[in-house]
This record gives structure tokens, sequence and C-alpha cells, in this order.
């Protein structure tokens, strides 16, 4: 059954700043595309990717799946540390199948042509803040095909998660 919070997925993807990158971690609900948590970093290290997911899960509660790429920020066990700790399954794209993570690479596609290939950020600063409206305006204001014009956010909210029953039926 399809509904939030069910699968999540996380990955990395370069953001250029001025004299070099700063690099971009979100979490995504599958269902529902909307952006979680993210976070921009100017090191690859495994620190910030488990930030944002440990943001996610204290903003949005647990997934029962999150699924992610090979890459060595995921698989560290910093990272399926805190997965296996809040008993969430592990999903790992095979090596070199871009469409296994085809949600996120979606959200970059999104955030690239829409908003970071139009400007030139000056420092890692600027490129947070101007990310920060663009992923407000990503889940809040623009529609999403795959849900019939409606927002990523107004998806999410709407579907009833597992916390929510449980915590219904204990009152």
């Amino acid at each position: 059954m399809l509904r939030s919070n069910r699968v999540w997925a996380t990955d990395i993807t370069y953001i250029p700043v001025h004299g070099g990158f700063a690099y971009l971690c979100a979490v995504i609900d599958w269902h529902s595309r909307c952006v979680l948590a993210w976070e921009l970093s100017n090191t690859l290290d495994a620190a910030f990717c488990v930030r944002v997911l440990k943001k996610a899960i204290q903003l949005h509660g647990v997934p029962e799946i999150c699924n992610t790429d090979q890459g060595c920020q995921f698989t560290s066990s910093k990272f399926t540390g805190v997965l296996l700790a809040h008993g969430i399954k592990i999903s790992m794209d095979g090596k070199g199948r871009c469409l296994d993570n085809v949600f996120v690479e979606r959200l970059w596609r999104s955030v690239k042509y829409e908003e970071v290939y139009l400007k030139a950020y000056s420092n890692v600063l600027e490129a947070e803040r101007i990310l920060g409206a663009y992923f407000r305006f990503y889940n809040d204001h623009r529609p999403h095909s795959s849900h019939y014009g409606r927002t990523p956010s107004g998806v999410y909210r709407d579907q009833p998660h597992p916390q929510d029953k449980q915590s219904q039926q204990a009152a």
C-alpha cells in the first residue's frame, strides 16, 4: 500500500558555489515526494548525512524502509546504526542502477534546473538560505504531476501515518 512514511530515500548531490562545491543531502518520502530534511556541507563525510537522517526522524517519525545508494556515507556504521537502532529496514541500490533511486534523482533534477543552475552562489551560507526557500516552495507550493497537481507536503499531510493510528488506539 502506498502511503507516507512507508519508504524514505536519501542521496547526495553537489552544488556549485564560488571557488568550489558544497554537498547537499536530502531525505524524501517516496509516496509524497516531500523533502523531509536536508543539509549542505563542505565535506562529503557521513556525519552530515547522519544529521539529516536524525532530523527527518525527529520531525516525521520512523519509516519502515530507507533507500540509499551504496555510497560510503550510507554504508557507514554511523548511518546504518541509526537505521538499525530505529528498526528501519535498509534498502540499497545495486551498483550502477541509478533508476533504483529515481525519486531522489528526480528531485536533484528539479533543484538544479529550477534553482541552482539559474544562480551563482557566492558561498555556502547563501546557497543554504536560497535552497531553504526553494525547498519550502517545492514542498508547499509547487504542484507535482504524479499527484495530479497537489503539492508534496499536501499529499504527505493528508496520509494517515502508523504513529497516528497507534496514538488514537492508546487514547
